[in-house]
């Protein structure tokens, strides 16, 4: 199929959802998915258009050119070079809309961060990330809400957790996964030198349980006592969970509730996130490979991002950007500006696999 027969067919699919719509006669779940299908054909749609109304004038145009006069001629051709130069950007933006989706962009996020190595300082930066990442969601007008968090006696983070929740979180946060190192004069440092720590940032999408069947035959769950920091009590119930997913290995631990139905369910919703994730690489080795080739693979042992405090200084290393601007991106206000071109570059990375 050529490309004008794509735009044709994208055109003709607007139409027909837009009568199936008014019809009257659907099933509300057949029109709440299909109105989201129109909802998301639309923009591509009027690109489309916008292209061919383009495309349309530059022949009028060229017919003027050969019938006025003087005058005519030189305005005609002036308004042809401002639309030949608009189209390849009206080109190179469609081919980016008709991109294949990631089938999870649209998800929710589940947000781990964990302190690496460096001690209390590598706990204390976990802490800032989390609420770098908080007070992004708060900008974008996300729901941000925390499930769990181990926190130090100084007030930093072993770890923690929280759902994001809102339009296309999973498409921009994705790329936060992996080491995030700092490198600043610790506060509990006395001589004053450069220290260097890092944390390890997740972030999974949402997986619901039509996303991910778990059975509870492939489940061992233990019930203990929680404990906050330095071994103190939390409660005196027996409420904390543990839950291990046998085939995968994979464990999730929560002791935020005082009720073991709450922790039960918040272990749950991580549980399937993570084998949500486990499957996606699993079975996508294709996008597993590409993603490792062009803005790393994003696992947990891999360092994407440096903090320099000293220099003020933020890089991401994936794509080779520095910004001199460590308070904005901090407090999340300036984290736009290292995620859209980490997107730009996924995307002309995907585009260029096509060609």
């Amino acid at each position: 199929m050529s490309m004008e027969e794509k735009f044709d067919s994208l055109i003709a699919r607007q139409d027909e959802l837009s009568a199936l719509m008014s019809s009257g006669s659907l099933e509300p779940s057949k029109f709440t998915s299909l109105s989201m299908e129109y909802a998301e054909l639309s923009p591509v749609v009027e690109k489309v258009k916008a292209l061919k109304d383009a495309k349309s004038e530059l022949e009028d145009l060229a017919e003027l050119a050969v019938d006025g006069d003087a005058d005519m001629k030189a305005l005609v051709e002036a308004e042809a070079r401002s639309l030949k130069a608009r189209l390849p950007e009206l080109e190179s933006e469609l081919r980016i809309m008709l991109l294949p989706k990631d089938a999870a962009d649209a998800k929710n996020a589940i947000l781990e961060v964990r302190a690496g190595t460096g001690g209390d300082e590598a706990s204390l930066f976990a802490a800032e990330l989390f609420r770098m990442y908080q007070r992004y969601a708060d900008i974008r007008g996300w729901k941000f809400e925390t499930m769990s968090i181990s926190e130090t006696e100084l007030g930093g983070y072993k770890e923690a957790s929280a759902l994001i929740s809102g339009r296309g979180v999973f498409a921009r946060l994705k790329f936060e996964s992996g080491v995030h190192r700092v490198q600043r004069v610790p506060t509990t440092e006395s001589g004053g030198r450069v220290h260097t720590s890092a944390a390890t940032v997740a972030v999974l999408p949402e997986a619901e349980e039509v996303d991910v069947q778990v059975e509870d035959k492939d489940l061992r769950v233990d019930i203990f006592r929680a404990s906050g920091p330095g071994g103190q009590s939390v409660n005196t119930t027996d409420s904390a969970v543990r839950i291990t997913h046998i085939p995968t290995g994979i464990v999730v631990s929560q002791q935020d509730e005082k009720s073991q139905h709450k922790n039960r369910a918040k272990a749950m919703k991580i549980l399937r996130a993570r084998i949500y994730d486990h499957e996606r690489e699993q079975l996508d080795a294709a996008r597993a490979a590409d993603r490792r080739s062009q803005v790393g693979s994003g696992d947990r042992s891999e360092r994407i991002r440096t903090y320099n405090f000293p220099q003020g200084r933020v890089t991401d290393h994936r794509i080779n950007l520095t910004l001199h601007k460590i308070d904005k991106v901090v407090n999340g206000e300036g984290l736009d500006e290292v995620i859209d071109p980490l997107i730009s570059d996924d995307q002309a990375a995907r585009l260029s696999s096509l060609e």
